[in-house]
């Protein structure tokens, strides 16, 4: 039986492997439309999505998605089928790499656009009384949305169980948040009486704690939460527009979560990972290519 940090590394290479299978299917053109990928991120999708449960919680990520959708448990065979534009994609298809329906997962690739749909899932939760809780990613990027603020309005007077997951990765698209975001992200949510807090790491064992408890919080108040991960992203904002310095990449390089992660764990870890990830993927890639290509007619399932 795996330890939680031989089971994180795992976790973490899937998600990683996978996103640079993204990648090269995108430049063998066989992607639909656009991709986004999560390279560098790994860490927070594991240390927070990982902990919820999909039998009554929900996600609603955005653009950046693949990552949580696998720490969710979704399926990698449906993911891959789905970028590539086939029948057994998740949406069947139809929805590509931005727009993801998996049980109680859900993604929107319009910036800002899952603001409002994530705190309709924690009001459901909140006039059901039930005991599950809505998580919506976002970024710095959606900062300068009005719908990020009339949710976060929403969920203070009506005290949804909702926990707002910031990845402050730095960029949106290219613009340094410098240039786009003004005062602090931590401080966004505290005038609306919105309990905030932030970390600024990188590392999976020093996340997951943290992680739990703004999980814990959010659960046991049936109150909204504004967890600020301070992050960064390896790869390009989406296939291979980057401008960003070469000394700064390096510098984050030195922070990779895989990486810090990899100094952790046994050369035998290792080696397994590498060959069960190696071998989920191929199995999911050869179905998905082994599918055929997805058609507007039929409903979906």
């Amino acid at each position: 039986m795996l330890s939680q940090i031989e089971t994180d590394f795992r976790d973490m290479l899937l998600i990683r492997r996978t996103e640079e299978l993204i990648l090269q299917l995108f430049t063998e053109g066989k992607v639909s439309g656009t991709t986004h990928t999560c390279i560098g991120q790994e860490a927070n999708a594991i240390a927070l999505i990982s902990q919820l449960d999909p039998a009554i919680d929900f996600v609603m990520s955005n653009h950046r998605c693949h990552g949580h959708y696998l720490s969710f448990g979704c399926s990698l065979e449906g993911l891959l089928g789905e970028i590539m534009g086939r029948a057994n994609g998740i949406c069947g298809g139809r929805g590509g790499s931005q727009h993801l329906k998996s049980g109680n997962f859900f993604s929107n690739g319009v910036l800002g656009g899952g603001a409002a749909i994530a705190c309709g899932l924690a009001l459901g939760e909140k006039l059901k009384k039930q005991n599950g809780i809505a998580v919506w990613c976002l970024s710095d990027g959606a900062l300068g949305e009005g719908v990020v603020y009339e949710s976060l309005n929403m969920a203070a007077l009506w005290n949804l169980p909702i926990l707002f997951f910031v990845e402050n990765n730095l960029y949106a698209q290219s613009t340094p948040i410098a240039l786009g975001v003004a005062g602090s992200v931590v401080d966004r949510a505290k005038p609306f009486g919105i309990h905030a807090d932030e970390i600024d790491t990188t590392d999976v064992e020093q996340l997951r704690p943290w992680c739990s408890e703004m999980i814990e919080y959010v659960r046991t108040n049936r109150k909204p939460a504004w967890a600020v991960v301070d992050t960064y992203r390896l790869a390009a904002h989406s296939k291979g527009d980057d401008n960003r310095p070469e000394e700064e990449l390096a510098r984050h390089r030195e922070h990779d979560p895989l990486y810090l992660l990899r100094r952790r764990v046994s050369d035998a870890c290792i080696e397994n990972a590498e060959k069960w990830v190696e071998d989920v993927l191929a199995k999911a890639a050869e179905a998905a290519e082994n599918s055929p290509a997805s058609t507007m007619d039929g409903e979906l399932s």
